[in-house]
């Protein structure tokens, strides 16, 4: 509050200090349950319980079998700043450990009352804590299992203002599920339990396999569907010898499983949870053309790196790290996706597709539980994730079957028969993903088709201004045009593609479309160019088509590289399979 009589500088009080600290580090009963559950990982816990009430705000309780906090050092683990994970400065560059600031324990401890309950192999009891606003209450002897446990009460009971800006119960405890998930998936062989309100929600095996760990998560319709990385990390957290480049690894959904949102994709670095916006747009950028406009991939994606080419210690709560070829980790993040998609998902059946756009209030299948998906750059033990357990968790191969031509129905699909059953192709669909790959293919053939008379277009001013913007790239793509006034353009040639359109209408259909396309963000301008002609160009849904001109269509189809969406991402095949045949008739 402004004033005119001037404030001495003073040091803040430790409790004040604690709070405002508290502030960076926990900031809902989620980060709560991170920082915990990350403690009991370094302790090498091979069970992790965590229990909460109220999504958190009465009770959050972790407790772990791991080594336990010696009775001596149980007040200085919750002093600020301190830590066993870090000797020297020198050490952040080599971080091995998810946690390592020394700060958790203090900042949980300053907002709310924890207590602490702990036992090393080697004690003959344990040793209890009572902590109550940054301010320790009592310690006693007392009985207890080897490891450590934690109970937080009444989070944020004295800053009224923190309470408020928390959501609501079930939304705070899908946070916390959310997370719980993550390090279930990240940290396989260590067992997971989460407890909401004396019910048991979550529970993973800890045995170590991929395929269990995605189960437990995913349910098992979903975790089949999943299609994994081709170069699993290899990397553990103590590797002195580890190799310099990234490793990428994990698992991703096929293109017909998309989300509203980007929440699904999940990035871990060394096992460690990572908030970073270029990596989860390398991942987007992946499925580019195979997904519809506004719609996200499910992704797991865990990258491997020896600790002196990450810098973890940039965010207080640990959520962002700092990558010494940060280009090198997203080209190698961006390239291990597309391979993974363009090569593995397969064509989905009637019963698994995915509408689109999708009706209101469906955003998802109902079995595919939104936003659970994490990774593992460091696994500790066990298979690694990857092609190992593709049989287990991954779907066939991408490319078409060579099918056999039935007819046109509604002259809008092609029916063809396949050796799984009865194949149905958007005709307009398949017909711009062939087009749009042949023009990709060759950027420098691209031919065009001269107007035997240069025609005068005139353009809306956006329009205009786009055409004028990028001149080169529509000549690149196979239109001749010049500046004809201040909102007209002279055209005197169009691409091949586009000989049979009127060339005024071609122009504006594909400039608008290309603007359109503007909200596909880091997308090249080429690209959405070449898309909009295709767009424009291909056979239309209500075209009549002879059966050779059907046959020809889908032997181009099977050839293509991704050959089950356009260059929006809309499905351009889909089947019905004789299992469903049969059931339909009576026969299942």
């Amino acid at each position: 509050m402004p004033t005119d009589e001037r404030q001495p500088i003073r040091l803040l009080d430790d409790v004040t200090a604690s709070r405002i600290a508290a502030g960076e580090v926990v900031e809902r009963p989620a980060s709560v349950v991170k920082e915990l559950v990350e403690n009991s990982l370094d302790a090498g816990a091979g069970t992790v319980r965590v229990e909460m009430e109220a999504g958190g705000r009465r009770l959050i309780r972790v407790i772990d079998d791991g080594r336990g906090i010696p009775a001596a050092d149980v007040e200085l683990a919750l002093a600020r700043h301190a830590t066993s994970k870090l000797r020297s400065a020198d050490d952040l560059d080599h971080v091995r450990t998810l946690g390592f600031r020394g700060e958790a324990l203090a900042a949980i401890a300053s907002v709310s009352h924890l207590t602490l309950l702990t036992r090393t192999a080697d004690a003959l009891e344990g040793v209890e804590v009572r902590v109550t606003n940054g301010r320790l209450e009592g310690r006693r002897p007392l009985g207890a299992a080897v490891g450590t446990r934690v109970t937080v009460e009444n989070l944020f009971h004295a800053q009224p203002a923190r309470l408020r800006f928390l959501r609501t119960d079930q939304t705070e405890a899908g946070h916390v599920t959310l997370l719980v998930m993550r390090y279930a998936l990240a940290h396989r062989n260590t067992r997971f339990e989460l407890v909401r309100d004396g019910r048991t929600v979550f529970r993973s095996t800890g045995s170590g396999d991929p395929a269990d760990a995605l189960a437990a998560a995913f349910g098992l319709d979903v975790a089949r569907e999943l299609i994994p990385l081709r170069a699993p990390p290899t990397i553990r957290l103590a590797a002195e010898d580890a190799p310099s480049g990234p490793r990428v690894g994990g698992y991703v959904g096929p293109p017909h499983l998309h989300r509203a949102t980007r929440r699904d994709i999940s990035i871990f670095v060394n096992g460690r949870p990572v908030t970073d916006g270029a990596l989860v747009h390398a991942v987007v950028q992946a499925y580019h053309t195979l997904l519809p406009g506004g719609r996200y991939p499910v992704a797991l994606v865990m990258i491997g790196l020896p600790p002196a080419q990450v810098d973890v210690n940039v965010h207080p709560a640990k959520t962002e790290v700092r990558f010494r070829d940060a280009r090198g980790v997203f080209a190698a993040v961006q390239r291990a996706v597309r391979a993974a998609v363009t090569s593995g998902a397969h064509v989905p059946g009637i019963r698994e597709a995915r509408a689109w756009p999708p009706p209101a209030g469906h955003e998802s299948a109902p079995d595919a539980q939104p936003g659970l998906l994490a990774s593992d750059g460091a696994p500790a033990a066990g298979g690694e994730w990857g092609a190992g357990t593709a049989a287990a968790c991954g779907p066939p191969a991408d490319r078409l079957p060579p099918l056999r031509v039935l007819g046109q129905v509604g002259l809008a699909f092609i029916v063809a028969e396949g050796p799984d059953g009865l194949y149905l192709v958007d005709q307009h669909a398949a017909h711009e993903r062939i087009v749009y790959e042949d023009l990709m293919a060759r950027p420098a053939e691209r031919p065009s088709q001269r107007l035997l008379v240069p025609e005068a277009v005139r353009l809306a001013p956006d329009l205009a201004g786009l055409a004028a913007e990028h001149a080169a790239l529509l000549a690149a793509v196979g239109f001749d045009m010049e500046p004809f006034g201040p909102d007209t353009v002279l055209v005197r040639a169009v691409p091949e593609v586009l000989a049979r359109s009127d060339a005024a209408a071609a122009v504006r259909d594909v400039l608008a479309l290309a603007q359109v396309g503007r909200s596909g963000a880091g997308e090249a301008m080429e690209e959405r160019l070449v898309r909009a002609v295709c767009k424009r160009a291909t056979v239309k849904a209500g075209q009549a088509l002879e059966p050779d001109e059907m046959r020809a269509l889908v032997r181009r189809l099977e050839t293509c590289a991704a050959p089950r969406t356009c260059p929006h991402g809309r499905p351009t095949v889909t089947v019905l399979t004789l299992r469903d045949i049969g059931r339909a008739l009576g026969r299942g």
